[in-house]
């Protein structure tokens, strides 16, 4: 499963839990749980989540004090390390670490 399947999966699950808000807007999706068996429902469209590095990317910090709204496991990447005097570029590997997911109501637009 990819990073944005698994948001998007989470994503869907806090709003049926009121963990966050769903923007109002309906539609069909295919949801996969953890088993890989999928369902097709009618689920409501989730507000956007972000971890704090994707807020920033996208020129807004997350406020002073606020905590995550949600916390689950997605890939990460991590090049290795090159080798001194070595040619061979150095093999990256992926693993599954916890990040945590804000909300555009806890982030404020960067000012420059």
């Amino acid at each position: 499963m990819t990073n944005a399947q698994i948001i998007f999966n989470e994503s869907i699950r806090l709003v049926e839990e009121g963990v966050i808000n769903g923007t109002g807007r309906m539609f069909e999706a295919i949801i996969t749980d953890k088993d890989g068996n999928e369902e097709k429902k009618l689920v409501e469209e989730p507000e956007a989540i972000h971890t704090y590095a994707a807020w920033q990317q996208l020129g807004y910090q997350v406020k002073k004090g606020e905590k995550a709204k949600a916390s689950f496991t997605i890939w990460k990447y991590a090049e290795g390390k090159k080798e001194e005097g070595s040619e061979e570029e150095p093999e990256g590997k992926m693993f599954m670490k916890k990040a945590h997911f804000f909300t555009m109501d806890q982030v404020e637009k960067i000012s420059k």
